[in-house]
């Protein structure tokens, strides 16, 4: 038997080799791995005294050659294989060791430029891999460590690798090459300026973790993250403290940290079911958190808190007083740390530079019936500046309630609304099927929580239009001063009407918010 190593992860090769060779079995290698396993005290045959061609090209051209393609592919069930292969004077290739250059690693390097990614595109290695792997009646073929136990656990026990096992390693070589070509694709594709929606798309993830179970018990997960830099996103937590992220955990915290981003002073977002349900600015953070929970008490109680400051003590011992499922922030001061772990099923989570959002290359993705919806991430906030449409513009004070409001609001199911205050919510209505009953559900809510004269004087603002003067009515009666909409409908008039008669100051953005 013989068997071809070239490896760029040499995790256990040494050790792999000298095992074959326990078992009779001659082995083929090439650059580095030979170097390496001649420096080992194994015998080794070079590649090119298999070729009888030396490599060249800086190492591009090594194994791309008959009598290496022809010694995996022959058939060996197959006579007239056998006789060419005799007659061609090709020696069988019975295993394939090969992993392969390593562009993800390159690509993800500061400063890489074009011709050294390039350089870290494999090709003699992926094409041996797909030939040993479409012959994977008579060859094995590993990419993965890993599987360098089972392999050799057959070989010494039975003489030969089963064919079932060749065929689950020939499957992940093929997962492997897609993922791989994929990869290149993508980041040649944004280099080159190609289309961002071409004809066909392909995208890379690598797991993170399987899942206890997805949103129900009923279903499987896992999670995974996309090939690059994870700075900032959800797939660069630091696990503090707690049992491990549920799916419905992740879920939530990622629509509480899109949310906290758009914010730059000491800020908690809390959230619950993906929807915001108490938001806040202070001066510091322990002043954010309280205005924060005073907000919705009952709704925070088993959420997600993130923010975007250092935990302290004070705010940690706040915290700990109800049970938060996840607290996300920059650091925790080793005084917060001692107040929260004493909490056993609390999950503490360490993400740095919080204000990194995801690169306008990346897409949004949803899964539909025979397919997928992609589009852009939804990164902007508004499209230049908002038009005053009233009789009455708001004040410096209302308008900076409207942009706070607006931030919330733009991370809220639709049809969305919320109505805020003093850069604190006070009430928010998240996935209505109708507008009118969002704004009464957010006008409700405040009320309820923190008072009719906490609404009063508030602002709100809406995802999306008033397709009817409605919400402005209702607005108007609960005592709120100013909105901020996107503005577009037929009947826009009327509501504008609505505002100057109630001398409601009514902006418009131009944009909408959906969120479905």
């Amino acid at each position: 038997m013989r068997a071809l190593i070239s490896v760029s992860d040499k995790t256990g090769i040494v050790e792999f080799a000298k095992k074959l060779n326990s078992l009779g079995i001659e082995i083929v290698s090439t650059g580095g791995t030979y170097n390496k396993l001649k420096e080992a005290g194994l015998p080794v045959i070079g590649i090119s005294e298999v070729t009888g061609f030396p490599e060249c090209l800086d190492g591009r051209v090594k194994t791309l050659h008959p009598n290496i393609h022809a010694g995996l592919l022959a058939m060996r069930s197959n006579p007239e294989h056998m006789a060419q292969i005799k007659e061609l004077n090709v020696d069988l290739i019975d295993l394939v060791i090969v992993n392969l250059y390593p562009f993800k690693q390159t690509i993800m390097k500061p400063g890489v430029t074009l011709a050294e990614a390039i350089e870290n595109i494999d090709i003699g290695g992926p094409t041996m891999l797909r030939a040993a792997a479409k012959n994977y009646q008579d060859v094995s073929v590993i990419i993965d460590p890993a599987d360098y136990d089972k392999v050799l656990e057959e070989l010494t026990n039975n003489g030969k690798v089963s064919v079932e096992t060749n065929f689950y390693l020939a499957a992940k070589v093929f997962n492997h090459t897609a993922y791989y070509d994929s990869m290149i694709a993508n980041y040649l594709r944004d280099k080159a300026g190609l289309p961002k929606y071409p004809d066909t798309i392909s995208m890379t993830f690598e797991k993170v973790q399987d899942m206890r179970y997805g949103e129900n018990p009923h279903q499987a997960a896992a999670f995974y993250k996309e090939v690059g830099a994870n700075e900032g996103m959800l797939t660069g937590i630091e696990q503090l403290h707690g049992k491990e992220l549920s799916f419905n955990n992740i879920n939530d915290t990622h629509g509480a940290l899109e949310l906290l981003k758009e914010y730059d002073e000491p800020t908690i977002v809390a959230c619950k079911h993906s929807n915001p349900c108490g938001v806040a600015s202070g001066k510091d953070i322990y002043e954010a958190y309280t205005k924060a929970y005073s907000t919705d008490p009952v709704s925070i109680f088993g959420g997600i808190v993130c923010s975007n400051r250092t935990i302290d003590k004070a705010t940690a011992e706040e915290m700990s007083k109800i049970f938060l499922e996840i607290i996300l922030a920059p650091d925790f001061d080793k005084d917060a740390l001692e107040v929260l772990t004493q909490k056993k099923n609390i999950r503490l989570l360490k993400l740095d530079h919080l204000d990194k959002k995801q690169p306008e290359t990346a897409f949004d993705v949803k899964k539909v019936s025979g397919g997928i919806l992609v589009q852009d991430i939804d990164n902007k906030l508004l499209d230049g500046e908002v038009k005053v449409v009233t009789d009455r513009a708001p004040t410096e004070k209302e308008m900076e309630d409207l942009l706070f409001t607006w931030k919330i609001v733009k991370y809220t199911k639709s049809n969305g609304i919320a109505i805020g205050k003093d850069k604190q919510s006070v009430g928010v209505g998240p996935g209505q099927v109708n507008r009118i009953w969002a704004t009464e559900q957010a006008i409700d809510h405040g009320t309820t929580q923190l008072g009719a004269d906490a609404v009063k004087g508030a602002v709100l603002a809406s995802d999306a239009f008033f397709p009817f003067s409605d919400c402005v009515e209702a607005a108007a009666k609960a005592g709120i001063t100013a909105i901020i909409q996107p503005g577009g409908s037929v009947r826009d008039q009327e509501s504008i009407d609505a505002c100057n008669k109630y001398g409601i100051a009514m902006v418009f953005t131009g944009m909408r918010h959906f969120r479905h």
